[in-house]
């Protein structure tokens, strides 16, 4: 008989193991079983009893991980009894998993080293600077500060604690949002810290002279008090409005000339906002905290290997990061998904890019909670002023650089250049979140999947003529209602793309500020189809468009290529976001197709 159990929590393995029992009792009252460590593996195993009784009245047994692996077990017994009134099994401490709710915790998460990402503050905390940590949402920002925080703590050198702040954003008035920031300090304080160190409970205080000198004066008494120099990490320090977060400035730079007896030794202020340098006239540069690198993937998912025996071919590892770009919460989701909903948690499988592509695609569809936040952000106007930009391809106006670095800040897109969404997975999400309400808006007799798809494989021209058809009846009225009236007709057909794939196809798109073109390569079944989807704005946009499908298909190793030219009336303002189509050129000379080989590729030109 072969036995194996498996899971993500234990692991049983024994070579050749048999168990023989011609009488056997076993009889427990009291039976509780519990793991801290413990590793059991055996190669060959013989156990025979003629006549046993076996009992217990009370056992405990603790493991805090445990793996027990059989490939070959015999079990044989003649007369058996076994009685148990009270039996617990308990397991303290399972395999660890990839994060992705709230900070991270080493003892159960794998995770990449927080404190090796910024090596600098600890010279910093030294000189005792005040300054800034800031980063996209979701990058690790509040792990970091605890890991800090812990590290600070175990040295004995100084009282380090973070604390999280955003409650007081719930309060209008600024006096008592920063009795609400003295509160949370002394619960923190009484959770992380020993007892000498704790500052004195708010309520405790004369509540008249707290009121005077609210978050100052009650720093003031802490430090005064504390036998070590107070470190303080401020996480959520922007969620406040802005009235409170310029009140908790004011207090900070108050009493900076008091440290460090007087006041905290070395204070950081946690978040997403630049500037706050210069609002507490401090000179020390701010420090961002952004995604993994590829030796950081690298060693994340080396953790769960160590751990498990579980595989990242060299190809997978790499697609894992081309697609999240290092993006911290994008990369846990990403290998949790493909784990533990591709392959069921079976550690025995190794993961190659067939998985992770898997996954991506549940991601897609689900749009998990941080994915969900970032669509939200859509219709801000900054955000949807600098999306219009990139995938139109057009150029940035002067006075939207504030607008750039609200999303660079946020994470939405690249810091480098040249400026594109800031990975494969946001760039797959947001044109799809734009056009979600076009794409069910189809009537099912237009997409009917059956008139595209035809023996497992897409027929491509029959369904552009029939988005051509569509877009010369319709399309007036479906754009000039439209947000997002800059990148409309490109957003259409994507939806009309969507629609009829579905989930079975692979959407990968190529969008930056100034190419004027979106690039999209659809992965359909065996196949492939690159396209260029351009305005034609004047005489020189087709021949742009030639241009750019040729580079297009030398970069993805293709023969073959779509350029699709939506005409534009450039005489009707496009801030009004009216689309009289047919007032200029008739549709005769609009909808077209026609096809040349241009420098040993064949471009199919498609009008509308």
């Amino acid at each position: 008989m072969r036995f194996e159990i498996r899971s993500p929590i234990t692991k049983f393995q024994v070579s050749n193991f048999k168990f023989r029992v011609s009488n056997f009792k076993f009889r427990v009252s009291s039976f509780e079983f519990q793991i801290s460590s413990f590793e059991f593996q055996v190669s060959s195993f013989k156990f025979r009893v003629s006549s046993s009784e076996f009992q217990v009245s009370s056992f405990k047994f603790q493991v805090s991980s445990f793996e027990f692996q059989v490939s070959s077990f015999e079990f044989q017994v003649s007369s058996f009894k076994f009685q148990v009134s009270s039996f617990k099994f308990r397991v303290s401490n399972m395999t660890k998993f990839f994060n992705t709710t709230g900070p991270c915790r080493p003892e159960i998460h794998y995770m990449a080293d927080p404190l090796s990402r910024l090596p600098m503050v600890r010279e910093l905390i030294e000189d005792q600077h005040y300054f800034v940590l800031h980063g996209p949402r979701r990058t690790g920002k509040t792990t970091y500060l605890y890991a800090l925080m812990n590290q600070l703590s175990q040295e004995g050198k100084y009282s380090a604690l973070t604390v999280n702040i955003q409650p007081a954003a719930s309060v209008q008035n600024p006096t008592r949002a920063m009795i609400m920031v003295a509160d949370a300090i002394c619960n923190k304080a009484r959770r992380h810290l020993p007892e000498k160190e704790w500052p004195e409970p708010v309520e405790n205080l004369d509540q008249d002279m707290l009121a005077r000198g609210q978050l100052q004066r009650y720093l003031n008494l802490w430090a005064e008090k504390n036998p070590k120099p107070v470190v303080l990490f401020i996480d959520e320090a922007d969620s406040l409005p802005d009235e409170l977060f310029l009140a908790l400035l004011r207090q900070l730079r108050a009493g900076f000339e008091d440290r460090p007896h007087g006041f905290p030794h070395s204070v950081a202020l946690a978040g997403l906002r630049l500037g706050i340098n210069a609002l507490l006239n401090i000179k020390t540069p701010s420090l961002l905290l952004d995604a993994f690198t590829l030796s950081e993937t690298d060693a994340l998912l080396n953790q769960h290997t160590a751990e498990t025996g579980q595989i990242f071919t060299r190809e997978a590892i790499n697609e894992i990061f081309r697609l999240t770009r290092g993006q911290p919460w994008l990369t846990n989701t990403l290998v949790r998904e493909t784990i533990t909903e591709i392959l069921k948690n079976d550690f025995t499988k190794e993961i190659t890019p067939a998985h992770v592509a898997r996954a991506r695609k549940a991601l897609v569809r689900e749009r998990k909670t941080h994915l969900d936040n970032l669509i939200g952000k859509l219709k801000e106007s900054p955000v949807k002023n600098v999306t219009e930009a990139l995938i139109s391809g057009e150029f940035l106006q002067s006075d939207r650089l504030e607008d750039l670095t609200y999303l660079q800040d946020f994470g939405l897109v690249t810091r480098e250049l040249p400026i594109k969404f800031a990975n494969p997975i946001y760039t797959e999400i947001i044109p799809e979140a734009l056009s979600y309400c076009w794409k069910v808006s189809f009537s099912q007799e237009l997409v009917y999947e059956k008139k595209y798809i035809k023996n497992g494989l897409l027929d491509i021209d029959s369904l552009i003529s029939a988005f051509q058809e569509f877009y010369r009846h319709h399309s007036e009225i479906w754009l000039e209602r439209f947000e997002f009236c800059e990148i409309g007709r490109q957003l259409l057909f994507i939806a009309f793309l969507q629609r009829i794939v579905g989930t079975e196809a692979m959407f990968e798109y190529e969008m930056e500020l100034g190419s004027r073109h979106l690039s999209l390569l659809l992965e359909f079944a065996s196949e492939r189809f690159a396209m260029e989807l351009k305005l034609q704005r004047n005489r020189y946009s087709e021949d742009e468009g030639l241009k750019e499908i040729v580079r297009y298909l030398n970069r993805i190793g293709m023969d073959q290529g779509y350029l699709i030219l939506f005409e534009t009336n450039s005489q009707i303002p496009w801030e009004e976001c009216t689309y009289r189509l047919d007032s200029q050129i008739p549709w005769e000379k609009r909808i077209y197709r026609k096809e040349i080989t241009h420098e040993g590729k064949k471009i199919i030109f498609v009008g509308m």
